[in-house]
């Protein structure tokens, strides 16, 4: 089992990160390794909304697809990720956003395990860049979406 946690505070407010990482359509564009991203089976009740969507990924070493069900919980400010298919035997994360006197704090949770046992050990020996690359990632989206901030 492969557990990650990363917190941040971020000095936006925590609607327009929820935004952000809930806008999966958008990843292809700011996620270098996300080469592709198809969405169906859109739903949204109240304040809760979902969507399945499958990220193409290109890495050097790995050319992968992979399909989650995203769940976007408004009330509570929350995007939860969890596995349909792919080269994951598990795989689910988990943003939640709330407010801070310097913004955001953001907490995000990946727990994972691929299949192969040679991706397994290749990723978790590198989860810790993999992580802080994903979340610089989204960090310079939210400055080029809402501005920088000092």
């Amino acid at each position: 089992m492969h557990r990650h946690v990363v917190t941040r505070v971020l000095p936006y407010a925590p609607e327009q990160l929820f935004a952000l990482v809930g806008d999966v359509e958008a990843y292809p564009s700011f996620v270098p390794w996300i080469t592709g991203m198809r969405t169906w089976n859109a739903h949204e009740s109240g304040e809760v909304s979902s969507l399945d969507a499958e990220a193409q990924v290109g890495f050097s070493f790995l050319l992968e697809k992979f399909a989650t069900r995203v769940r976007r919980d408004r009330s509570d400010l929350s995007v939860t990720v969890s596995l349909l298919y792919g080269p994951f035997k598990r795989l689910s994360n988990q943003w939640r956003f709330s407010a801070h006197p310097d913004g955001t704090a953001i907490e995000f949770v990946i727990d994972f395990a691929f299949k192969s046992k040679v991706l397994d050990a290749m990723l978790a020996a590198n989860m810790n860049r993999a992580v802080d690359k994903l979340i610089a990632c989204f960090e310079a989206r939210a400055a080029q979406l809402y501005g920088a901030k000092a």
